[in-house]
């Protein structure tokens, strides 16, 4: 390939970058993008990385308007692949006996609201009756009085609102009681289980020896009266249970004559009330799973032993069994997801709420910027592997850029911003895209007359000059570490020459105090006034990152990092 040639593919390939990216690429970038699209060109590394630098000189060297506008002149096409909607479908493995549709549940426990570690079953489930068509359930599990909280019940429709869910019915199995009680005085006819009064210890004694307890004898006449006086209050806590007749020689002692009924004195359930007689988990699953008509559950391999535990219950009604799908754990970290953890910081007034940022909750992550779409995406992308995982923060935020950097709009932030008076400056406005990849949104405008502010990481003893980002450039003197400020020119090869950074800036009279809540604390600065219109919405900081801007008042702007 010719050498001018090569460096018009350098320069397109280093126009589009800059464009898409609001930035000069580096070498290595443009030179990977071009051979990747010219193989032959990697005979010529030497002559393509030397074109390279200049190739990028020349982007460089352009403003962002002029950069958008070559782009679309030279190469329509690359202006126009920056706008193209790339959706690669997640493709999750087929389910067995799903060809003609599918029921699913998801199925949390009310005690808080959803966190990331909900979102896995959640996205999953969804995409299988999204990909065979079906029913989706969302079941309600506060059979455990102990771990209901009340608030919980719309905190979760709400969240799961916010991911926006399939959901085609809701159950609530506090309201099901009746049903379960039906069901087990069934199972207790068919000589499928036994009412328990054996002492816990005693019980457990005979168990780990294998040995079946008196009550497991007892006739189904006697069972059904011992059954009906549970439920007319005639037993204390822990003075009976129902217990499912399972293999008593099962190697595990767990799978041993598991209890399926227990009794509760306390606390009060906030909507059955007074009811004692509470079915434990893996019976009401059962009879919610058949009775609902559910075919396929996905949950995790911590399950495992409850899928075997449960499989006595089918066997002894003579009931379908669903396919079962179980994934491996997924452990995170760098954010609290327990829920008694999270009610504890909140009442000591460590977290200032359920959706505090240090929390793993939806919410949390809601208010941070990070979109469902992308919480449903990385959770697709993680699949239903039966191998442990530890979840990527980078692979979440990864998701959610490739949402919001089309749209999000681009600002200055000025953090730990400091006064500067540029001497002989002449006054001049600034135009700076709203967006890079994106024209039609046109331009911020930003007048400088005579006094601006700078962030003060950026002005130190060592620093003789600086480019204001998409104005001019500023020369630093000083004086007994005393900085005064003038005038450099415009030329960005001046700049270049002294190494000079280019620096996010703003009119002293337009800057909006800010105050920008990252996980590690606070950064207090300065913003365009035209922020506090995006109020609800993710926005760049320019040279800081993404974030959302949360709340606007007379003090200014608060607003969440959401990420790079």
């Amino acid at each position: 390939m010719a050498a001018d040639e090569i460096k018009s593919a350098l320069f397109l390939c280093a126009l589009q970058n800059a464009v898409k990216h609001g930035g000069v690429p580096q070498a290595g970038a443009v030179m990977g993008m071009v051979m990747g699209a010219h193989p032959e060109m990697r005979k010529q590394a030497k002559e393509v990385a030397a074109a390279a630098k200049e190739a990028i000189a020349d982007v460089a060297a352009l403003s962002p308007e002029e950069r958008v506008a070559k782009l679309q002149s030279l190469s329509p096409e690359m202006f126009a692949a920056l706008h193209e909607k790339h959706e690669h479908k997640k493709v999750l493995p087929e389910l067995e006996g799903a060809e003609h549709g599918v029921v699913m549940r998801f199925a949390p426990n009310p005690s808080g609201p959803l966190h990331i570690g909900h979102a896995r079953a959640a996205a999953l489930n969804d995409a299988y009756v999204k990909q065979y068509g079906g029913r989706y359930i969302l079941r309600i599990e506060d059979t455990d009085p102990k771990r209901v909280d009340p608030e919980a019940y719309e905190m979760v429709k709400e969240d799961i609102k916010w991911l926006g869910l399939g959901i085609t019915e809701t159950v609530t199995q506090s309201e099901r009681f009746p049903l379960y009680y039906d069901l087990c005085k069934q199972l207790i006819e068919r000589d499928g289980a036994y009412v328990c009064t054996c002492e816990n210890e005693h019980f457990k004694a005979l168990k780990d020896k294998k040995t079946a307890c008196p009550c497991r004898d007892q006739s189904v006449e006697t069972a059904l009266s011992l059954w009906e006086r549970m439920l007319e209050g005639g037993f204390k806590e822990g003075e009976a249970s129902v217990r499912v007749k399972t293999d008593l020689l099962h190697p595990d002692p767990a799978m041993r004559d598991y209890p399926i009924f227990r009794i509760l004195d306390a606390p009060r359930h906030p909507k059955v009330g007074d009811a004692r007689v509470y079915p434990l988990m893996n019976f009401s699953v059962v009879a919610d799973d058949h009775l609902l008509g559910v075919t396929h559950v996905i949950r995790g391999k911590d399950h495992i032993a409850n899928t075997r535990r449960q499989r006595y219950i089918y066997d002894h009604f003579g009931w379908k069994v669903p396919v079962y799908r179980h994934y491996g754990r997924m452990g995170i970290e760098g954010v609290v997801l327990s829920t008694s953890q999270m009610h504890l910081g909140i009442n000591e007034g460590k977290y200032t709420g359920w959706d505090d940022i240090h929390l793993g909750t939806l919410r949390a992550l809601a208010r941070r910027g990070i979109s469902p779409e992308a919480v449903k995406n990385a959770m697709l992308a993680i699949g239903i592997g039966d191998t442990d995982i530890s979840f990527s923060w980078d692979n979440l935020y990864a998701e959610n850029k490739k949402l919001v950097d089309p749209v999000a709009n681009r600002y200055f932030f000025v953090p730990e911003p400091v006064t500067a008076v540029v001497e002989g400056a002449p006054c001049r406005t600034a135009h700076a895209m709203l967006h890079p990849g994106d024209a039609s949104k046109g331009n911020r405008e930003l007048p400088f007359e005579g006094t601006v502010v700078l962030p003060k990481t950026e002005i130190g003893p060592d620093t003789a000059m600086v480019r204001l980002k998409d104005l001019f450039n500023v020369k630093i003197s000083w004086d007994r570490e005393i900085p005064s400020f003038s005038y450099g020119g415009d030329s960005l090869a001046d700049a270049r020459a002294a190494k000079a950074h280019i620096i996010q800036w703003l009119p002293a009279e337009q800057a909006l105090p800010c105050t920008l809540l990252t996980m590690e604390g606070e950064m207090k600065g300065v913003c365009e006034p035209a922020v506090a219109k995006e109020q609800g919405k993710v926005v760049q900081f320019e040279r800081i990152g993404f974030v959302r801007i949360d709340t606007v008042s007379e003090s200014g702007v608060l607003a969440y990092f959401t990420h790079t």
